[in-house]
């Protein structure tokens, strides 16, 4: 119940915040004056903090390669450097299971980071466990203004013993990008708040028929956010965060039922013809290049979408705005409980601080002015723009100052009713390998839903 009531919270205040300053995660690129000027008037954030003698800080995040806020937070490094005499030892990387398994490995092996931007799930368990990190109520036991800004009850709890590590900077969305185009040529409308799971189905049929792919999908390599929409579309805001007990519970049958949701989908045609071999990469370009109406995917994909709207990617004045007005995102076809409203985010991630930095004088205090600063009222809605963010008091932001996807986007969360947090953020490691890798198997039926699920349950419960 806790975690619906956090949902509910973070809804209400993710469509303040959209209303009143924008919100942005991952994959938005801010104009270089607005991260100059939030930089700028931080300038402060770190005067209580500052290290005694100019230190070098390990730092590692995961704003990089495609991450729209990978050059903010370069811009936001060099202004902190500069104001503190501190520097930085970067070795940010994109966030993928690669990286994930990185991370864990340099803690295992003592080569861990002095500050760590990483997720606050169960991907955190180890090295909380191990003691490898420093709550956010320790740290405030030194330096009481530490996260000050932050609604504290929008800081996620740690799974291992229910206290506050990771000071979060922006949220995270999951929904539909459309492209307009598709739609137009097959005479389907754009998808609103009440959009249905049968509503869907029909418009994917008229989309197929008029020569398009429906679903950019490649269901052999990402078929994470289908499986969870599926699920979420047989279970409810109160009661998706359950991992089953048994296949044969109703929660257990509920995910059945999602899973062969995928296959009556990949049946009927509607997936593109190599999903079960293509790369995400792959359909990804599909649908950015007109071939696929549909994409279900997080709100740090708007940046790779508008850099794909650019003859130079790494140029945001070389945007096509005529190619990316023809895309748009909205609401994810509801089921039963579920209202297409209703939305699978959160604040994933968040700013830790090691206990190797803790141990060092000087590091201790140059690491909490480097978080202090990156998590300022001034800093995060530079980075979180269009999407959620914990901060008490946000800051007005011109909505001139962003590209027309973002601002679509900021319109389609201001009618979100809940949002969630991902089961399969729960449901991590061996547990998913029957449903994920397996889903190949899955929709053309060589292995029934039912006994993938119940392999990936029982999975699940032999590691608890």
């Amino acid at each position: 119940m806790k975690k619906r009531v956090l949902a509910l919270v973070l809804a209400s205040a993710m469509v303040f915040s959209l209303a009143a300053c924008g919100s942005k995660e991952t994959g938005s690129e801010a104009p270089a004056e607005t991260t100059e000027a939030a930089t700028e008037e931080t300038a402060e954030a770190a005067e209580t903090t500052e290290a005694a003698n100019p230190v070098e800080l390990n730092v590692t995040t995961t704003f990089a390669g495609e991450d729209g806020n990978a050059q903010n937070f370069k811009n936001a490094v060099e202004a902190w450097c500069a104001e503190t005499g501190n520097t930085i030892a970067d070795t940010s990387a994109t966030a993928d299971e690669t990286f994930k398994t990185r991370v864990i490995t340099d803690f295992e092996t003592g080569s861990e980071p002095d500050v760590l931007f990483f997720f606050n799930g169960a991907d955190a368990n180890s090295f909380i466990e191990a003691g490898k990190v420093v709550s956010i109520d320790d740290i405030r036991a030194e330096y009481p203004d530490y996260a000050s800004n932050m609604n504290d009850d929008l800081i996620a709890d740690s799974l291992v013993d229910g206290k506050k590590y990771a000071v979060p900077v922006n949220g995270f969305w999951e929904a539909m990008f459309v492209n307009t185009e598709i739609l137009d040529a097959a005479g389907v409308a754009m998808p609103g708040v009440d959009y249905t799971w049968d509503q869907f189905m029909t418009d994917c049929q008229k989309i197929k028929d008029a020569g398009y792919t429906p679903i950019a999908c490649a269901l052999g390599n990402i078929p994470h956010y289908w499986w969870e929409y599926a699920i979420f579309n047989h279970t409810s805001p109160e009661t998706h965060l359950q991992v089953p007990a048994t296949v044969d519970s109703e929660q257990g049958q509920a995910w059945v039922a999602g899973m062969e949701d995928i296959k009556a989908l990949y049946e009927a045609g509607y997936f593109p013809e190599n999903t079960l071999s293509a790369t995400d990469d792959e359909t990804f370009a599909m649908f950015t290049e007109g071939k696929a109406a549909f994409l279900i995917d997080g709100s740090w994909k708007v940046g790779g979408i508008v850099s794909a709207c650019q003859a130079d990617p790494e140029d945001a004045s070389t945007l096509d705005t005529e190619k990316l007005a023809k895309f748009d995102v909205t609401y994810i076809p509801g089921q039963g409980n579920r209202k297409a409203s209703d939305l699978i985010g959160g604040l994933s991630m968040g700013y830790y601080i090691t206990a190797k930095a803790w141990e060092d004088p000087d590091k201790r205090a140059a690491a909490v002015s480097f978080v202090s600063y990156m998590t300022s009222d001034e800093v995060v809605p530079v980075f979180a723009q269009h999407t959620a963010t914990a901060l008490k008091n946000a800051p007005a932001v011109d909505e001139s100052k962003f590209n027309p996807l973002q601002v679509k986007a900021m319109a389609m969360m201001s009618g979100v009713t809940s949002l969630t947090g991902a089961v399969q953020d729960i449901f991590q490691g061996d547990c998913r390998v029957s449903t994920f890798d397996g889903m190949p198997e899955i929709v053309t039926g060589k292995v029934a839903a039912v006994d993938a699920v119940a392999e990936g349950i029982e999975a699940y419960n032999n590691a608890q």
